[in-house]
């Protein structure tokens, strides 16, 4: 049997460093929770909300193709609600549950940022699919008015999250040891 060269542990070690486990020391874990709220507040209910903006400056086109993409969305969001709700709801407490579970009873820490991730998410989906049920009949000027405050909604949800992740991850790198 060879021995392995220097180079290969190296990229081994590369490797493992680049998955590594540890989120909230992981920039990968940072980027990615800057990412997931940019576009979270960025896409509403499937609009992307420069086109709200555009429209609300007037822009005849973008308010047409708002008002068709938001009632498009709308009933695909309330059609996955009606169909298939009940099944999304149990599986995301499941999830939350277990995640919860791993992450502060067994000290997992990637449960921990997963929960950290999910959990706020699912409140940004609810409020996605409250949006969407108010959605049928609304004049454009009116549907503009909800887009705008569900981001707002949006935005808050995302500003406490950061916020809680971003004291929790500090908190979990203070207290970790450098021999694990």
């Amino acid at each position: 049997m060879r021995l392995r060269e220097p180079l290969d542990f190296l990229f081994l070690e590369l490797a493992l460093e680049a998955i590594d486990l540890r989120s909230f020391s992981n920039l990968w874990f940072w980027i990615g929770l800057a990412v997931l709220w940019s576009t979270a507040s960025h896409w509403i209910i499937g609009v992307p909300f420069d086109m709200v903006r555009r429209a609300a400056r007037g822009h005849e086109q973008s308010l047409a193709d708002m008002h068709m993409l938001a009632n498009i969305h709308a009933r695909r969001l309330r059609f996955i609600a009606m169909e298939i709700g009940l099944l999304t709801i149990g599986f995301s407490f499941f999830a939350i549950t277990s995640l919860a579970l791993l992450g502060f009873l067994y000290r997992i820490e990637f449960a921990q940022a997963l929960l950290l991730l999910f959990l706020p998410m699912t409140i940004v989906g609810w409020l996605s699919v409250r949006a969407a049920w108010r959605v049928e009949g609304l004049a454009p000027n009116d549907l503009g008015n909800l887009l705008f405050a569900t981001r707002r909604w949006i935005q808050a949800v995302g500003i406490v999250s950061i916020f809680v992740t971003s004291m929790w991850g500090m908190w979990v790198n203070l207290n970790a040891t450098v021999l694990g």
